[in-house]
């Protein structure tokens, strides 16, 4: 007897789900994608417990007759692909045939269906045909969707948190809004409304839905052409930035594509107008030839191959930097200024430190008032090889402490000069400053005080869905912090109450970086790494900086203040604050000890 036999179709299916369906955006992207693929003008994606108990998406296209309604859920049945040269120009975002089986297999599917005249409706539970019959003669689809995976335990064991889930709903639905302006998207999430755009055709408005009005007035058009690709879009000023580079959207024909090579060109065109850690929003559409690319690489059909790759990413490099050298009309200094120049210079630099000298000092009162006191006993060890270098240890705490040591001057507006008996140093005065503001907010993180600030007028903001459900669910962490926030209108958040230990002046910056921490910990989040790369990115933001020059007694200030630290002599990123020269190595280097 053969050993080999031909798997059944539903065995079959739950085998092609483990690709096709890999979570419940999996089933939301089919779903959508066949929509558009309908012709549909208007489409409704309705999700109950992010998508686990039911998923519905209702649209306005073709629809189906009664056999075409069968044939969709059989493997390899479609309407978009007939031949095999076909696979080479394909235009339309399903084509495998794969996804109605897939999704049947492991879930309970009702389908409702009608091209106008007679509609159909099909009842499929675990890819068994239960009903068919007839059903109203709205055109258009509906499928719904419920209890997804309940014949896969495994499979929905691995699903995400319920947020997470319906975070990435939130980000692929924002994305198909950004491909088709034209299309009017509507998403709900337990009969809540996430996203509702007027299909108008306006990419700008539909920024405007997802992103809020700020970041849609700092978008720029984009419009650029070669032999083989057309790009056009928007793109974000280099003052909007993200911490991740999800917002880097980009599509190829309209279809939503991942590609690193190409999301490091887009970054790369932003070089040296942004921090190195920062990502642009970015809404770009390729257009080109169906010939000119692959996208038969994965079945999620997500990744694509491009013909002539190089160009393109030259082609956006180069695009982008044109939009933002004329979006940012850097003056160019001539000749008649150059006497004037440097008075200027020294006018703003002047404002600047007097700002540092008035707002830069943290409160240390705000935080604990067990910080690390010098013990004025301290022993010294001096070890010769072929440098001697000096080591003190407090002898109650054995922690490392810093020698007391006296200011003498500022050497390039960066460096604290300083001396005692032992030698000489050298005060990184940024470095320093961030090493005090991280243990000072790390403190403040960590054990709250009770006291706030109610902010004179509140803040709102307003954040795409998916990131909308992110600070949401941590909502609680930011009260424990004593921040008094909460939701306001769609996809908003107002604070009316910050807590004390903010910087006076820089409070709605500070409120954003701590969100957009917050935002970026999201898979695996934790109140300890939230904490820590919250008190790293506020320390360093709230620093004195370079070429800042400062008086003598706030050398002294700062001295004292990196004294009282618990690890004094790195910043929070690991470079050192101070280093240190002994008498021998300075008598040595001017030849008065061989």
């Amino acid at each position: 007897m053969s050993k080999i036999k031909v798997m059944d179709d539903v065995l079959a299916n739950k085998i092609a789900a483990g690709e096709v369906v890999e979570k419940c955006v999996s089933v939301v992207k089919e779903l959508v994608e066949n929509s558009v693929d309908a012709g549909a003008t208007e489409i409704k994606i309705e999700v109950i417990d992010a998508g686990t108990k039911l998923i519905r998406v209702v649209d306005n296209g073709i629809g189906m007759t009664k056999e075409d309604a069968l044939l969709a859920f059989r493997r390899h049945a479609t309407s978009k692909l007939y031949d095999e040269m076909g696979l080479f120009r394909i235009s339309s975002l399903g084509f495998r045939g794969e996804a109605l089986p897939s999704i049947a297999s492991v879930s309970k599917v009702e389908l409702k269906t009608s091209t106008g005249s007679v509609g159909t409706k099909i009842i499929i539970d675990g890819g068994k045909l239960i009903k068919q019959e007839a059903s109203d003669a709205r055109k258009g689809t509906e499928i719904t969707v419920e209890n997804l995976f309940y014949n896969t335990p495994a499979r929905l064991k691995y699903l995400h948190s319920l947020y997470s889930e319906l975070a990435n709903i939130c980000e692929y639905v924002n994305k198909m809004a950004l491909s088709y302006p034209e299309i009017k998207f509507k998403l709900t999430s337990d009969d809540k409304v996430l996203l509702n755009t007027d299909g108008s055709g306006n990419l700008l408005k539909v920024i405007k839905e997802i992103y809020g009005s700020d970041v849609a007035r700092r978008m720029r058009k984009i419009s650029v052409f070669n032999d083989d690709y057309d790009v056009d879009g928007f793109v974000s000023l280099p003052e909007v930035t993200r911490s991740t580079r999800t917002h880097m959207v980009t599509l190829v024909n309209k279809r939503v594509v991942r590609n690193t090579e190409l999301n490091r060109a887009i970054n790369d065109a932003y070089h040296t107008y942004k921090p190195e850690a920062r990502y642009p929003i970015v809404v770009l559409n390729i257009n080109t030839d169906p010939s000119l690319i692959d996208v038969n690489v994965h079945p999620a059909k997500l990744d694509i191959k491009f013909s002539n790759f190089e160009d393109l990413k030259e082609l956006i490099k180069k695009g982008i930097k044109d939009v933002l050298d004329k979006a940012l009309l850097i003056p160019k200094i001539e000749k008649k200024d150059k006497l004037v120049k440097p008075r200027v210079e020294e006018m703003q630099l002047n404002l600047e430190r007097q700002n540092v000298i008035e707002n830069e000092t943290i409160d240390y009162t705000l935080f604990d008032d067990d910080i690390l006191t010098v013990n004025e006993d301290l022993e010294e060890k001096l070890k010769e090889d072929k440098k001697e270098d000096e080591e003190f240890y407090n002898e109650e705490k054995k922690k490392v402490v810093m020698p007391e040591m006296y200011p003498v001057g500022l050497a390039k507006g960066t460096y604290v000069i300083c001396h005692n008996e032992l030698g000489l140093y050298m005060i990184d005065q940024h470095a320093a400053k961030e090493r005090i503001n991280y243990e000072g907010y790390k403190k403040a993180f960590g054990n709250p005080n009770e006291s706030s600030i109610k902010m004179l007028v509140p803040l709102i903001l307003e954040f795409p869905s998916n990131e909308f459900i992110i600070i949401k669910q941590n909502l609680s962490v930011l009260k424990d912090m004593h921040f008094d926030i909460s939701e306001y209108g769609i996809n908003s958040f107002i604070i009316k109450e910050h807590p004390t230990w903010l910087k006076e002046g820089y409070e709605e910056e500070s409120i954003k970086k701590i969100l957009e921490v917050l935002i970026s910990e999201e898979k695996n989040f934790s109140i300890e790494k939230f904490r820590e790369k919250a008190a790293i990115m506020l320390s360093c933001k709230m620093a004195i900086k370079a070429n800042m020059n400062i008086s003598l007694k706030e050398m002294e200030a700062l001295i004292d203040d990196l004294r009282r630290c618990e690890n004094p002599y790195t910043c929070p990123h690991g470079r050192p604050t101070t280093i240190f020269f002994s008498n021998y190595e300075l008598e040595k280097m001017f030849k008065r000890a061989m």
